[in-house]
């Protein structure tokens, strides 16, 4: 992502702004490794709830949020849960969704591509014999996931489409990442 001739806000992104930055970090690329957190509390049932505050990035803790985000997860009452928030299937949905429209605005932006809307639909399909240890043939997870943008722009979908391959969630679900699951006992 290297603005070098587009200045201004483009797509509502400053690319002065985001050459800055790409620029800091060409020069000191630790300031791009980043470490998010997320702490979950289990309520009852399937009704879990997740705060989201602090993380590290561009070489310091931060500090700027004040108040943590909230985000409350639960199962339909299909599968047990009382609708408390989102399950976690469609957190990823829209983790995934956010991630590609977000990757597609920027790099447009550091491309001068305007966008004057994009909206996406994903859908994903889960088989719950996998979840529930019925099949080792089926896997616990989506089987597969599709994604539609409907976009207005002065860039072709093919050009859009290869904006999308910068999406940090979309690299993480489709290539392997090491997960290290450690639980402590109270």
């Amino acid at each position: 992502m290297s603005p070098t001739t587009i200045t201004g806000t483009v797509n509502g992104v400053d690319v002065d702004r985001m050459g800055a930055t790409a620029q800091a970090v060409q020069q000191q690329p630790s300031l791009a490794h980043f470490r998010f957190r997320a702490k979950n509390q289990w309520i009852n049932g399937g009704h879990n709830r997740s705060t989201i505050k602090s993380f590290y990035g561009a070489g310091q803790e931060d500090g700027g949020r004040t108040k943590p985000f909230v985000l409350d997860a639960d199962e339909p009452p299909v599968l047990l849960g009382e609708d408390h928030g989102a399950n976690p299937a469609e957190y990823l949905l829209h983790a995934l969704a956010a991630c590609l429209t977000t990757s597609m605005v920027y790099h447009a932006a550091a491309r001068g591509i305007h966008i004057e809307s994009l909206e996406s639909t994903l859908e994903g399909d889960v088989d719950l014999q996998g979840f529930l240890g019925l099949s080792d043939q089926v896997r616990p997870g989506y089987q597969a996931i599709r994604v539609t943008f409907t976009v207005q722009s002065d860039a072709s979908p093919e050009q859009l489409r290869e904006l999308a391959k910068f999406s940090p969630i979309h690299d993480t679900i489709t290539n392997p990442v090491p997960v290290t699951i450690h639980v402590q006992a109270k």
